[in-house]
C-alpha cells in the first residue's frame, strides 16, 4: 500500500466510530495490504453505501455484517446442568477425557454428547468425543487436522501374493509415499479439488492453494501411515463384488495437511475472540452458524475434508499404479469433522473428534495399532452414540510416556513377533502405546457390525 491506511481515513469516508473500523482495518491488513490505498478506500466506500451486497464477500463480508447485524461479543457462562450423554467403555477411558466431555456438555449450545471406547484427553473435545450443538460449530471440536480419515482399498489379489512379493511391496511404499513437513512427490498431479470455489472465494484459503497443490498425495507425521496388509472379509461388503475371503489391501491414515491446520488455527482464533469462555474451556469457543465467520469456516472445513479425501485418492492411485493392478473397492471415512444432522428431531451440528460416523448401513474402517488388526464395519445407527463409533483403538500412553517407558529394541521385538515390517516410525507410536483393539470392539458391538478385518504386514510412517 503506497501510504498506510488508517482508521481516520475510514472515518472520513463516513464509517461509524465503532468496531466496524477495527474490522475493516483487520481485513485490509490481513488480505489486501499490498494494494493501492486509493483502490482499497474506493471499495470500502462501496461497502459502506451498500453493505448487503457484500454479505458473503471474502474480504468485505465480515465488515458488511458489522454494518448491518453486528456479532454480539459477550463472556459465555457454562450451564449448571449437563446436556444428556452416553459413555461407551467407561472403565477403559481416563478421567481427564471424561471431564473434558462433561465440560463440553455444559456449553449453552450443547444438545447431546457421547464418548467412544477409544477416548483419551485432547484439546477442546477429547479424542473420541462426539458433541451435537445448536446452530454452532466449534473449530476445536473438529480438531486441527480437519478431515483426518481412514481409507482402505482392496485388490482382487489373494493375500498369499504377499508371501513372495514383500520386497516389491516394501519398495512401492518407500518410493511412492511421502510423509511429514518436507517430503513431496517429484511428479505433481492435478485434481478436481483445486477448482473448488473456496480456493478463490476465501482469501485465507486462496493463499494456501500452492501448499495444498504441493502436498497432495502426502501424509502427515505422528500416527499417520500407509500400509499393505490383508483384508479378511467375513461378510459381503455392500458395493463390493468380492466374495468373502482374504485379499491384498492397502490402508492409509492422514488428513488435510497444512491446509487444514491453517484453517483450524485461523478460525479457532476468531472463535475465541467472538465467544470468550472460562479459561479451562477456552478451546471450546464456537462460531454461530448465522455469522459470516461461521459460514466461512463451514465452507473452509468442508473444503479441507474434500482435500483430505483427494489426498487419499492420490496415495491409493499412485500405489495401485506402481503395483500394476486395479482397486476392487475402497472404504473410507472422516473422523475429525462436523456434520449437519438431526438429533431427536432437532437440526444440529454433530462434531466427531476422533470418532467414526456409524449411521445405519454406513461403511467404515477402524484401525488397530501397527501390529493389531483393524476392523471393516457397518454402522448400526445407534442414537445413543449419536450414530458414531471409535476411530481406532485409542492411546494408553502419551507420546512422552512412550519415550520414557519403551526403547527401539522393545518395539523391534514385538514387530518381529507379529511379522510386521516397519519403514520409518518412532517409539512414540509403539504398539504398546495403544489399547486392546479387541476389547474396544467388544465395547461398541451395539454401534457397528463387523464385516471383516485388516491385518497390517508392511507399515510405512514418517521417520
Amino acid at each position: 500500500m503506497g501510504s498506510k491506511l488508517s482508521g481516520r481515513d475510514l472515518i472520513k469516508l463516513g464509517f461509524p466510530k465503532n468496531n466496524a473500523v477495527n474490522i475493516a482495518l483487520g481485513q485490509i491488513h490481513r488480505y489486501r495490504k499490498k494494494e493501492k490505498k486509493s483502490t482499497i478506500l474506493e471499495e470500502a466506500k462501496q461497502v459502506l453505501l451498500a453493505p448487503e451486497k457484500y454479505k458473503n464477500h471474502g474480504t468485505w463480508g465480515k465488515l458488511a455484517e458489522e454494518l448491518t447485524v453486528p456479532v454480539k461479543v459477550q463472556m459465555q457462562k457454562l450451564s449448571g446442568q449437563s446436556a444428556p450423554f452416553s459413555v461407551f467403555g467407561e472403565d477403559v477411558i481416563d478421567e481427564r477425557a471424561k471431564q473434558q466431555l462433561y465440560d463440553a456438555l455444559k456449553l449453552p449450545v450443547a444438545v447431546q454428547g457421547a464418548l467412544m471406547p477409544d477416548a483419551h484427553s485432547g484439546y477442546g473435545l477429547p479424542i473420541g468425543g462426539v458433541l451435537a450443538t445448536d446452530h454452532a460449530v466449534i473449530p476445536y471440536g473438529v480438531g486441527v487436522d480437519i478431515g483426518c480419515r481412514m481409507s482402505m482399498s482392496v485388490f482382487d489379489i489373494p493375500a498369499s501374493y504377499m508371501t513372495g512379493k514383500s520386497d516389491k511391496l516394501k519398495g512401492i511404499l518407500q518410493d511412492h509415499t511421502k510423509f511429514g513437513m518436507k517430503e513431496t512427490h517429484d511428479k505433481k498431479m492435478d485434481h478436481e479439488i483445486f477448482s473448488h470455489p473456496g480456493f478463490s472465494d476465501i482469501p485465507l484459503v486462496r493463499k494456501l492453494l500452492d501448499k495444498a497443490y504441493r502436498q497432495l498425495g502426502t501424509s502427515g507425521g505422528g500416527n499417520h501411515f500407509v500400509e499393505f496388509g490383508f483384508a479378511t472379509i467375513t461378510e459381503t461388503v455392500p458395493g463390493s463384488k468380492l466374495p468373502p475371503g482374504e485379499y491384498l489391501a492397502l490402508l492409509s491414515h492422514s488428513g488435510s495437511r497444512g491446509l487444514g491446520a491453517a484453517i483450524a488455527r485461523h478460525y479457532t482464533y476468531l472463535a475465541t475472540k467472538q465467544c470468550p469462555l472460562p479459561d479451562h474451556v477456552k478451546h471450546l469457543a464456537w462460531l454461530d452458524m448465522d455469522t459470516h465467520d461461521g459460514q466461512e469456516y463451514w465452507t473452509a472445513m468442508n473444503l479441507a475434508g474434500d482435500y483430505a479425501k483427494a489426498c487419499h485418492e492420490n496415495i491409493h492411485y499412485r500405489v495401485a499404479s506402481a503395483l500394476g493392478r486395479r482397486i476392487s473397492f475402497t472404504v473410507g471415512n472422516h473422523h475429525n469433522f462436523a456434520w449437519k444432522e438431526t438429533v431427536n428431531g432437532k437440526p444440529c451440528i454433530v462434531h466427531r473428534k476422533g470418532a467414526t460416523p456409524a449411521g445405519q448401513g454406513q461403511l467404515g474402517i477402524i484401525p488397530g495399532s501397527m501390529t493389531a488388526p483393524g476392523y471393516i464395519v457397518k454402522g448400526l445407527g445407534n442414537p445413543e452414540s449419536l450414530r458414531s463409533a471409535s476411530h481406532g483403538t485409542g492411546r494408553v500412553f502419551s507420546r512422552k510416556a512412550c519415550k520414557e517407558r519403551f526403547t527401539g529394541h522393545d518395539m523391534k521385538k514385538i514387530l518381529k513377533t507379529k511379522g510386521v515390517t516397519l519403514i520409518g516410525g518412532n517409539v512414540d507410536e509403539a504398539p504398546m502405546a495403544y489399547k486392546d483393539i479387541g476389547k474396544v470392539m467388544q465395547l461398541q458391538d451395539e454401534l457397528v457390525q463387523v464385516l471383516g478385518t485388516f491385518t497390517p504386514v508392511i507399515v510405512r510412517m514418517n521417520s
